[in-house]
């Protein structure tokens, strides 16, 4: 049979052209992979910078927290227990842990302590949250008996003295319902209100 060269330099036009289609989807295959394995590597040194930065900050908080509420224990107590934050990784995110430590030794807050150590710590936490917080809201603060488990001895005193040290520290207003006298009596402006024949009498001093 005899050849027709016209097909076979048809075909071997087409093979070339193949070749040189397969050549390019493999370049451009190539260009991919490599793009993808620069993008990988980029995102994995972002995460340990990220990872990085929220360790650091953790860290700064759990500092400027438990520096806070334990010197607000120290101003009360005379062998107070330090207060710790600690940032753990749970269920894929992180949560907060909050101990009282003494000596070493670590206890939960509320199973393992009086209340008016607990009404120090919650006090002085919630000072020092508002005072992380950007923006902040209005510096006031209207807290019915926070120290209402703080008795004994001169510990009502102590109270109130720390509350007040706090708030000309952190730059705080705070207005305080009590009925314990000592509490009041650390106060710059006291408003007192009796029920006199079912009506309610109020006075200034």
């Amino acid at each position: 049979m005899a050849c027709n060269p016209t097909k076979f330099f048809t075909a071997l036009e087409r093979a070339k052209g193949m070749l040189e289609a397969d050549k390019q989807a493999f370049q451009e295959a190539q260009e991919e992979a490599t793009d993808a394995a620069i993008h990988e590597r980029c995102c994995e040194e972002a995460l340990t910078i990220v990872r990085h930065v929220a360790q650091q900050t953790q860290k700064q908080l759990e500092y400027q927290i438990s520096e806070l509420v334990s010197l607000a224990m120290f101003g009360v107590f005379d062998n107070p227990y330090e207060f710790e934050l600690e940032f753990v990784q749970r269920r894929n995110r992180v949560e907060a842990d909050i101990w009282f430590s003494r000596n070493g030794n670590r206890v939960s807050p509320i199973d393992a302590s009086g209340g008016g150590a607990v009404d120090v710590a919650a006090f002085a936490l919630r000072i020092a949250l508002w005072n992380l917080c950007q923006p902040k809201t209005r510096p006031v603060f209207i807290l019915d008996e926070p120290l209402k488990w703080l008795k004994g001895g001169d510990l009502p005193e102590k109270g109130a003295r720390m509350m007040k040290e706090i708030s000309e520290k952190i730059g705080v207003q705070l207005i305080i319902i009590s009925h314990i006298p000592d509490q009041i009596e650390g106060a710059d402006k006291r408003i007192e209100v009796k029920m006199v024949n079912k009506v309610s009498q109020i006075s200034y001093q």
